[in-house]
C-alpha cells in the first residue's frame, strides 16, 4: 500500500464508487479521470480518491473536486475530461454541471438541482409541514 507525498497537490477528487454511481458508469468515469490526469502530467498536483455513497444518488456519477468543495453531478466519461481540462488544469469549474459549490459559509444549490432531504430532523419536518 502506498503512502503519497501529497505537498505538492492542489486538487484532491473524490469519485464517488457507490452502488448508485457504479450503475451509471462509476468505473469508467474513475479511469477517465484518471488517465485524463495522466495524459496532461497532473499527476503531481491532483489526487483521486475512490469513495463509497457521497449521499446523492439521483445525481450520479458524482465527483467532487476539492478544495473549492465543487460537486459535479451526472458525470460520464465525456464530462470527466472535460472536468480534467478545464477546472483542474485551467481553473475554469463547469458551471453547467455542478450541483453544489462552497461559498465561504456554506453550500450552494446551483443548477436547479434538487435540494434533497434535511440531515437534520426538525428541518425535515418543517420542509414538510
Amino acid at each position: 500500500m502506498a503512502t503519497w507525498n501529497l505537498t505538492e497537490m492542489k486538487h484532491h477528487v473524490l469519485i464517488c464508487n457507490g452502488s448508485s454511481c457504479m450503475r451509471k458508469g462509476g468505473e469508467e468515469v474513475t479511469q477517465a479521470i484518471r488517465n485524463e490526469i495522466k495524459n496532461r502530467e497532473l499527476d503531481i498536483n491532483v489526487h483521486t480518491t475512490r469513495t463509497r455513497c457521497n449521499g446523492r444518488c439521483k445525481d450520479a456519477c458524482v465527483v467532487i473536486v476539492y478544495p473549492e468543495g465543487t460537486w459535479y453531478h451526472e458525470v460520464d466519461e465525456t464530462l470527466a475530461e472535460k472536468i480534467v481540462a478545464s477546472h483542474l488544469e485551467k481553473g475554469e469549474p463547469l458551471e453547467e454541471a455542478i450541483t453544489y459549490t462552497y461559498n465561504g459559509i456554506g453550500m450552494q444549490l446551483k443548477n436547479d438541482r434538487e435540494l434533497g432531504v434535511a440531515k437534520d430532523k426538525e428541518k425535515q419536518k418543517a420542509v414538510k409541514a
